[in-house]
């Protein structure tokens, strides 16, 4: 009986790898660290607003048809680019807080946003060209 109760604390105390934040998981593991799930509207201010990084903000809704189609590409589109910029994905249901701050009147809408500030936007579905050239111009490439 002591060595089953040694047992159960030492593997409680063993690290098993990073925790994985509530949500949804994505395919790919370039994805996987590139894309996030926004928690919350501190969350949302520590990984986006206060990134070094370029970040596109997915603001969408598990209802929206046009969102399950440009989502998948968005993130594909944003693993491409190998970490020079990050992805946020906002579900307006989920934090309406932020849909309201930001503006968004339908979905999907997409921020691209730059040291804190949206530098540029876009509503609805876009290609993989179309997509292509709006990231490469958050990034400056």
């Amino acid at each position: 009986m002591a060595q089953r109760l040694a047992l159960r604390r030492l593997l409680s105390l063993t690290p098993r790898g990073p925790p994985e934040p509530p949500g949804r998981a994505f395919g790919t593991s370039v994805g996987r660290r590139s894309t996030f799930n926004v928690q919350d509207g501190s969350d949302f201010q520590d990984r986006v607003v206060n990134s070094p990084k370029p970040v596109v903000v997915d603001f969408h809704a598990q209802w929206c048809g046009p969102c399950k189609i440009l989502g998948p590409r968005l993130e594909k589109m944003v693993a491409k680019q190998e970490g020079k910029v990050l992805m946020a994905k906002v579900d307006i249901d989920d934090h309406t807080d932020l849909a309201i701050e930001y503006e968004v009147s339908a979905v999907p809408t997409v921020l691209a946003m730059k040291n804190g500030d949206v530098v540029d936007k876009f509503v609805g579905i876009k290609d993989e060209d179309q997509l292509e050239a709006f990231l490469k111009k958050l990034i400056g490439a």
